[in-house]
Parts: C-alpha cells; structure tokens; sequence
C-alpha cells in the first residue's frame, strides 16, 4: 500500500455520524429483529439485576448488621441466589444473541459486496487497489457488524445501567440522586473528549505505522538494489523520520491514556465527598441509614465504568462509520457495463463480428481507439500485431464486453451486440491471458471450472489437445495434485497449458488468445501453438501476440497503430507490402538470432539485407 493510498484511507476515518448513514446501519438489523428484540430484552434484564444486586447489600447492611433481624439477611440472601441464577441466564443469554446476530450482519454485508463485486466492470477494478477491495469485505464488515453487536451492547448496558442505578438512588434519596445525575454528564463529556484526542493521537500513530510498514517492506524486496546502491545510510535516516513520528503520537496517546482515568476519578471523588458530607447530616437526622450511604457509593462507583464505555464507544464509532459509508459507497456503485432492459440471450456467436466505426478511450480520456472499424467473417482466425499501448488488448476487451465502446457500434450477426445478455455472450467466450491465473484446488479442478459438469475424460481429453496431458502425468498426484495458491506450484508454461485446456473443454464459439506465448519458453510454445490450432478449428479467434512466430498461419495479420489499422492481410502479403509488419518481423528475426548466437554473422546479415530489398516474402 502506497503513501497516498495510506492517507487517503485515514482520511476517510474522519466520517461523522449521519441519518442517512446510521439509518441504512440499522436496517441491516432488520431482517433478524426476532433476535434484536431478544438481545435487548436480556440486556435490559441483566443490567435492572445489576443495579438491584446493589440495593440488597443495603437491606443486608441496614436489616442484618444494623438490627440484628437474621431472618431478614435469610431471606434477602435467597432473593440474591435467585437473582444470581436469573443472572447467568440473561447473561449468556444476551452475550448468545449477539455473537449470532454480529454473524449474521456480517454474513449480509460479505455477501451483499462480494455480490456486487461480481456484477462491478473491469474499469472499477482498474480504479480501485485490490487491497482496499478486500479491507471493505473483510475489516469494514467486521468494524459495522461489532458496532451493531458489541457497540450495541456496551452502549445500551452503560445507558441501563446508569438509568436503572439513578432510580433506585432516587428510592433511597432523590436529592443527592439529582446531585449525582448533574455530575454524571460533566463525567461524560469529559470522557468523551478525552477520547476523541486519544484517538486523533492513535490515528497519526496508525498512520505513521503503516508507513513503516510500507518502508519495511520496500527495502527488504528491494536489498540487492539498496546494497548495490549504497543506500543505507540515507534508508536509516529516511527510517528515523518515520519512527520518530510513530514515537511522538504513540507517546502522546500513551499520556493522555494515562491522564484519562485520574481525571475521571477525581470527579468521582469529588462526588463522592458531597455524597458522604451531605449524607452525614442525612443520618443524622434519620433521613439516611448507613445502608443508604454504602449504595450511593457503590452506585456512584459503579457509574465510572459506563461511563468509560460510553466514551470508548463513541470512538470506536468514528471507524465503524467511516466503514459503514465505505461499504455503501462500494455497494451503491453501479456497474459501468450492464444489460439493456430489453437484452435478449444470443443464441450464438458463430457469426459475423463488426467494428463499427469505434471509438474507446479510458478515464483520462486519452483516446485508445479512433474511428477503428474491421469485419471479421465466422471462423477466421485474426491476429492482432503492433507497438505497446497501440489498442489490441483493448480491442478484445471491448469484443468481450468488458467495456463498451464510447462511440460507434459493435455487431456481433448483425446486431448491435448491447442487445444481447452480457452472460449470453460471456459463457460463449474462451480466453487465455499473457499472466494465467488459476485458483486453488486441483489441476482438474482448474481445468474443469469453466463447465462444471464435464467427466473426467472430457477433462483428459482436453488436456490432450492443449498439450497439458503429458506434464500433469509426471506431477506426484497427476490431475489431483493442488496447485496451490494462484497455480503458484506450477511453472509460467504448466499454468498456461491448463489454462489453455481449461478453454478447449470449454468449447467456446469465440476463442481469444492475449499475449499467451510471450513468457514461455520455446518448447512449451510450441504445445501452446498446437493446441491453438486444435481449438481454432471451426471457429472465429483473435490472436494477440508480439512473437510474430505464433500468429504466420492467421487467416488475417492487422497491424494496430495509435488506436488503428495500419495494415492488414496475410503473413506473405504483409511482408511483400515491406510496411510495418516487414520491420517489425524482420527486427524481430534479426533479435533472434543474436539471442540464439550471440551476435548475426555476415552470411545471415546478408540474407536479412536482402530479404529488406528483394520482391520476394522473407522465409516463412
């Protein structure tokens, strides 16, 4: 995670609470208001038994030890066991009913995101740092789902009980329980602001860490430059800035953290003396028994501590809210390419392909495609040649649906192909990529995802024709041995020939392959060309590729330069032309053999020279 993705992320924890907000958070709690009822139920019980726990110590001290009346004290005593039994119920009870429900919310929310993120378009991912995706799915759900639960229950305990020990002060003496209901807020926003500024202080810390982190991380990836360079001096002092930063707002949330407490007790204490002061007139008059005084401290005493919770809650709840909008945010951004209302399923897309005068271009809106218009005729084969970042990748994203154009139309049968389903389309499409990626589970697994209910010969067979067979069959457990995590078990070329027989048993109508051969070796190149040619069979294929030795046999080469065709036909009459496919095949040839032998001696160079001025097509 880089710096301003860092910072932006902390910026975005400065969110206040909203109706908007804090309505949609609490409608996540709809569906299962069976179990909120009883999550509030039970923590209103618990915390009346809490306060009442108190109130039966001052019958025992007034009754038993004042009077002597152990009869009273046995009877006060059954009430207690009773009470403490009714306790462990309620307790378990509404400690049951909130893990349950912080599940169940936080079930809702993942599902309703990794929902989304299936249906979101490729630009959003393009927009978007996989990291911060899977924070929102994973941190941010959890965040809301404990505000819901444990925000919840700490919340309405320290309200309960704050109320319900206020009441039963009031049944012993309302003056010194008004006297105590005017200290207890001035405790509150005490508490509160100390909170806040602990929090702005964690938050710089939290910052600061993440920084290191990044810091860690770059310089132990990237040692041997760091060692070659010299560099760790100026690394140290770079480091040193970034410590001492952790260190200063780490020390001032430690001494705030330290200095919030005492604070809190003093007007604690003070409270304390007015009750004890006041009360002893009180006694002296009858007004009070000792009894009396010993539950308005412990009321009093007891107070603190939801107090605190309060504000540690209130906290708490910066983050939950920054993740609550953070999730809508993510849930509420709709899909840049969708269906039509009207779309229709394409019942094939064994047909004519047409780019109709197409203009692309991305975010900047810097242009990609320009006026780009090419038939294609069912079955051929096209292939897809020219300099990076000239638009071929891009013209087999918009033929895929992954984007749409900006302006002019694609047909696919002579029908603008937005008027299809985009699953129609989809399910109809075998692609493999320049970086294959598999996921994790089994080699037949892998090659069995894109159709389901293929057998295990179907499976075989595929592999077959790919050319992945003969590799799986040495692998220690052939087609179930695990691939591990993203294939990472496999070499660059085993990945791509799963990858290429998990789009032979596929059997798609539209076969696209983008860059598949350019990190592989010679050898595995040449299983994946032959297993291209077994699935082009019959069918229309896009080949892009900068190894010109993949794409000889296309029925059409296009040359694509600055968004259009420079050129197109075959491979024989593109070199005849002597444009820019000659000179990108010829440098090409010519790279190879100074690869191959270390430098082009004078006979080949002689054949280079003259194949750049002879009428006839360099060798093939």
């Amino acid at each position: 995670m880089n710096d301003e993705l860092i910072e932006l992320e902390e910026e975005e924890y400065t969110s206040n609470l909203t109706a908007p907000v804090f309505k949609r958070i609490l409608g996540l709690m709809k569906p299962h208001m069976n179990w909120v009822v009883g999550f509030f139920i039970t923590i209103a019980l618990t915390s009346c038994g809490d306060a009442y726990f108190t109130y039966l110590n001052k019958g025992i001290v007034d009754t038993g030890i004042s009077l002597g009346n152990s009869a009273a004290v046995m009877h006060i005593a059954m009430i207690y066991g009773s009470l403490i039994l009714c306790q462990a119920v309620t307790v378990f009870s509404f400690v049951y009913l909130a893990g349950v429900l912080g599940e169940r919310i936080q079930y809702d929310l993942r599902k309703m995101m990794f929902n989304h993120l299936q249906e979101l378009s490729l630009s959003y991912y393009s927009q978007n740092a996989v990291g911060r995706l899977i924070a929102r799915v994973t941190s941010d759900s959890g965040r809301v789902a404990d505000l819901m639960t444990w925000g919840v229950v700490d919340t309405t305990w320290a309200f309960m009980n704050i109320t319900t020990s206020l009441i039963f002060m009031a049944i012993i003496n309302w003056k010194l329980a008004l006297i105590v209901s005017v200290i207890i807020p001035i405790m509150m926003v005490i508490a509160i602001q100390f909170r806040k500024r602990i929090l702005v202080e964690f938050r710089n810390s939290r910052r600061a860490n993440s920084k290191i982190t990044g810091a860690y991380n770059e310089n132990i990836q990237g040692v041997r430059v760091v060692k070659a360079l010299q560099r760790e001096d100026e690394n140290l002092k770079e480091f040193q800035v970034l410590t001492d930063t952790m260190y200063r707002a780490s020390y001032r949330a430690a001494w705030l953290s330290a200095l919030f407490l005492p604070t809190v007790q003093i007007i604690a204490a003070v409270a304390l003396g007015v009750i004890v002061w006041y009360s002893g007139d009180q006694i002296m008059v009858g007004a009070m028994t000792i009894g009396g005084i010993n539950a308005f401290v412990s009321y009093l005493t007891f107070m603190m501590w939801p107090v605190q919770d309060l504000a540690r809650v209130y906290a708490e709840m910066q983050h939950s809210i920054a993740s609550a909008e953070r999730i809508f945010k993510l849930i509420d951004t709709p899909p840049e390419v969708h269906d039509r209302p009207d779309a229709v399923p394409a019942k094939t897309i064994l047909g004519e392909i047409e780019f109709d005068h197409v203009d692309f271009y991305y975010e900047n809106r810097n242009p990609v495609l320009t006026d780009f218009t090419l038939k294609v005729n069912p079955g051929e084969t096209i292939a897809l040649v020219g300099p990076t970042g000239g638009g071929k990748s891009t013209i087999v994203n918009l033929l895929c649906r992954f984007y749409e154009p900006n302006s002019g139309v694609i047909r696919i049968n002579g029908r603008d192909y937005t008027e299809y389903t985009m699953e129609s389309i989809h399910s109809r499409i075998g692609i493999v990529l320049q970086t294959p990626h598999l996921f994790s589970g089994t080699v037949r697994e892998n090659i069995r995802y894109g159709r389901l209910d293929a057998s295990d010969e179907e499976v075989e067979a595929a592999a077959k024709i790919a050319g992945a067979h003969d590799f799986i069959v040495t692998l220690e457990r052939s087609y179930e041995q695990n691939v591990g995590e993203g294939g990472n078990l496999l070499s660059v070329g085993q990945k791509q020939l799963i990858s290429l027989a998990r789009a032979v048993l596929a059997k798609p109508e539209l076969f696209i392959m983008d860059e598949a051969t350019s990190s592989v070796d010679t050898l595995t190149e040449a299983l994946i060309q032959r297993g291209m040619e077994a699935l082009m069979k019959g069918r229309t294929s896009f080949v892009v590729a900068h190894r010109l030795s993949t794409i000889r046999r296309a029925d059409r080469i296009i040359v694509i330069e600055g968004g259009k065709i420079a050129e197109q036909g075959t491979h024989a009459e593109l070199l005849c032309l002597r444009g820019h496919y000659y000179r990108l095949y010829t440098q090409q040839f010519r790279h190879e053999l100074e690869v191959q032998y270390g430098v082009v001696d004078e006979q080949t160079s002689g054949v280079l020279e003259t194949s750049e001025v002879s009428d006839e097509p360099a060798a093939d």
